[in-house]
């Protein structure tokens, strides 16, 4: 029996090389098929990999979706690298995802986790199109993005954990028992795609993404 369920797990992962499924709602997909438009499409980004899925900086924000996924609830798992300079580094992650321009993101400012002056718009949630970082911050000063517990080193890898069970949506960092961020989304969509999201002119890295879907 042990024999026959190990030829049958090789078979499977050479026909999905999508993503190896540890369990029923255990997503992982396969980081180094990053390069298969079949399985992911990026867009306004080069994408590479080595080690790691690499999004290139440029004008405006980027994505890498992954394709066939339709994620409503549950969790999500990473780790993203950004940089400490100002302005010029802005990753996260997508979901919700309804086509390039509608989708809910929590991304991370790392170039603010150690400035005492900003530290509070550290970790953010919007809603696109219709609700822009600008706008929650003027509408909603201090609801939408807040300090991130424990504060990563601002060069280095950190590890991203984001609860979504419609509308409430909890984001932790390294870990943490305590949630950095709590919001209740503004978005109408209760599925959708998920991906590797880049801001203005940013460049990241991501790695070691798992999903675990719920209903």
């Amino acid at each position: 029996m042990k024999t026959t369920n190990a030829i049958f797990l090789v078979i499977i992962m050479f026909v999905c090389p999508i993503m190896i499924t540890a369990q029923q709602n255990e997503i992982i997909p396969n980081l180094k098929e990053v390069k298969n438009p079949d399985l992911w499409t990026a867009q306004n980004r080069e994408v590479t990999y080595d080690d790691a899925v690499y999004l290139s900086g440029q004008p405006g924000s980027g994505i890498l979706w992954l394709k066939d996924i339709n994620f409503k609830n549950g969790v999500i798992e990473l780790d993203i690298k950004g940089r400490d300079e100002r302005g010029r580094s802005f990753v996260g992650l997508a979901f919700h995802g309804l086509n390039d321009s509608t989708y809910d993101v929590v991304y991370f400012r790392p170039f603010n986790f150690e400035n005492p002056e900003r530290k509070g718009h550290s970790v953010q949630y919007v809603s696109h199109p219709e609700f822009t970082w600008y706008k929650l911050r003027q509408e909603h000063p201090e609801k939408y993005e807040n300090p991130v517990n424990p504060v990563p080193d601002p060069n280095d890898w950190f590890h991203v954990t984001i609860k979504v069970h419609y509308p409430a949506v909890k984001v932790f960092v390294n870990e943490s028992d305590d949630a950095s961020l709590e919001v209740d989304q503004l978005s109408s969509q209760k599925g959708g795609w998920v991906g590797f999201f880049v801001g203005n002119a940013s460049e990241g890295y991501f790695n070691h993404l798992k999903i675990s879907l719920e209903e």
